[in-house]
């Protein structure tokens, strides 16, 4: 024992001291401590926002102006058609040019076809302007996609922190979806129609000068190869029917929730699943990603099925808006999962093509499902529409587990 320096004597150690414990660390603390990282995922959120406006907004302004929500569906469904065939070649672009040189100018055409839409209402103008001024917005690049690829980039060989990247992306998507169509609801009400149009044209074009400023987080342009189109890409096809049927439960839930109930109610479905993606996001999950998307999609399917218990055996909004809550609390882990996998099958140098591929199958489905929703609740009523979302969650479900099986 070495001895004591003041007296001489010896020396007994003392108890070992226990080792200090681990601090937890926030998983999106980190996510966002890194240099940039603040500031475009700000300005992704401000180009975000208005994807939930332009649609409540343009309803709002058309509606009013010439008496006829079916006028203003038809514009709206005209610019998703539009949407869908031009998103995923601007993505393209994106891919081989990279974001600043694509996405500014594909905003600023966005921008000036929803100025041009108001503009049009405003001066009633022919009916055919409304649906090329609307066609026009259809170029607005897929900004959440441009986003994930960011993450994808900066934490490429680290898939912890990609899934908790695609988690906080997930609840964006949700947070945007609950503030956009009331944001735009409050401005065409108390200021004037065109306003909501208006603003979200600012918001959109503001965000990505902002998101499109921070060159640091971007990823380099990949040289030009012949690799496949991730349409062929094995296990993509079957992935992205997996999406068009995971779009119609969206798209009918809205549809039969609005009828039912009103819209408002809405948001909490939204919120449920924000709420849910922020929590998946802090957790690591374990196991193959296929088979987790599998329990993703059959937690969906059961899930769905409470806005019909609810529907069908009481009259309460307070608890259809809590099973709706809970409803959505399995919809934004479905999400991340699945596009967990689009990035892992995407070809090197098409990532922000197979994101859009994957979103435009997304809003495919959506339509289909408003479409079935609305023929639902218009000949067999409210209730049994909220057969349709559940019915399309079990339909992804299928074929999720088909394609599984056969790969």
């Amino acid at each position: 024992m070495p001895p004591d320096t003041a007296t001489g004597a010896t020396r007994r150690p003392g108890p070992a001291l226990p080792a200090a414990p681990k601090r937890h660390v926030n998983p999106y603390r980190q996510l966002l401590s890194g240099p940039g990282v603040r500031a475009f995922t700000a300005g992704s959120l401000l180009a975000r926002l208005p994807s939930g406006m332009f649609s409540v907004s343009a309803v709002i302004m058309i509606a009013g102006a010439h008496g006829s929500y079916a006028l203003a569906g038809a514009v709206t469904a005209t610019g998703l058609a539009a949407m869908a065939v031009v998103a995923p070649w601007t993505a393209r672009l994106v891919d081989r040019y990279g974001q600043a040189r694509v996405a500014v100018p594909a905003t600023a055409i966005a921008a000036t076809g929803s100025l041009a839409l108001a503009l049009c209402v405003h001066l009633d103008a022919p009916v055919w302007t409304l649906f090329a001024a609307y066609a026009a917005t259809a170029t607005s690049p897929n900004t959440g996609g441009m986003s994930r690829a960011r993450w994808a980039h900066i934490h490429r060989g680290d898939p912890a922190a990609l899934h908790t990247a695609n988690s906080f992306e997930q609840a964006a998507d949700e947070l945007c979806f609950m503030l956009g169509p009331v944001l735009a609801a409050i401005l065409c009400g108390a200021l004037f129609p065109e306003a909501g149009t208006l603003a979200g044209a600012v918001l959109m074009m503001t965000g990505i000068l902002i998101f499109m400023a921070q060159r640091a987080t971007e990823p380099p342009v990949a040289p030009r190869t012949h690799t496949a189109s991730p349409f062929r890409t094995a296990g993509m096809p079957v992935l992205l029917a997996t999406f068009l049927a995971t779009g119609a439960v969206f798209g009918a839930m809205e549809v039969v929730s609005i009828a039912h109930a009103g819209g408002a109610i809405l948001a909490l479905q939204a919120a449920g699943s924000c709420a849910a993606g922020l929590l998946y996001g802090s957790l690591r999950p374990v196991g193959d990603t296929r088979r987790r998307l599998l329990l993703c999609l059959a937690a969906m399917t059961a899930l769905m099925s409470l806005p019909l218990l609810a529907a069908a055996s009481t009259d309460s909004r307070l608890v259809l808006a809590g099973c709706l809550l809970v409803a959505g609390a399995a919809t934004a882990p479905t999400m991340v999962t699945g596009m967990t996998l689009v990035q892992r099958l995407t070809p090197e140098g098409r990532l922000n093509e197979g994101m859009t591929v994957a979103v435009t199958a997304l809003l495919g489905g959506i339509a289909a499902g408003s479409a079935t929703g609305g023929w639902t609740v218009e000949h067999a009523g409210t209730v049994t529409g909220y057969a349709v979302p559940m019915g399309a969650a079990g339909l992804a479900l299928v074929v999720a587990a088909i394609g599984i099986r056969r790969a």
